[in-house]
């Protein structure tokens, strides 16, 4: 059975840092295209950043080029998302995904909320 669980999550001011984590479970992330989605209230989901290992790519949303930085480790299963210079445009419900490299089988974490705001 296959876990995504996102932490990190939180309240920081305009301007603050935050970094998420994904710890995966049941697959292994070298695998898949691990990425960060958000969604904002009234607004549709959408990329924030992705990462395929095994290739070394990133990818990021043109929003957040500069600011947020994704990693991965494949030993631990893991893919973070460093967010610095935060605005409150940022704020979202931030989500973890993976999806199968070749089939696209996706899965989703339950998301963690990421509050910017003075």
């Amino acid at each position: 059975q296959v876990h995504l669980v996102e932490s990190g999550g939180g309240l920081v001011q305009p301007g603050g840092s935050l970094r998420l984590s994904c710890a995966a479970s049941g697959i292994s992330s070298s695998n898949y295209v691990m990425s960060w989605y958000r969604q904002a209230p009234g607004k549709e989901r959408e990329l924030v950043a992705s990462i395929t290992s095994v290739i070394g790519s990133t990818n990021y949303a043109d929003s957040v080029k500069g600011r947020f930085t994704i990693s991965g480790d494949n030993a631990k299963n893991t893919v973070s998302l460093q967010m610095n210079s935060l605005k409150v445009d940022d704020t979202a419900v931030y989500y973890c995904s993976a999806r199968r490299i070749g089939n696209g089988v996706t899965y989703w974490g339950q998301g963690t909320q990421v509050t910017v705001s003075s």
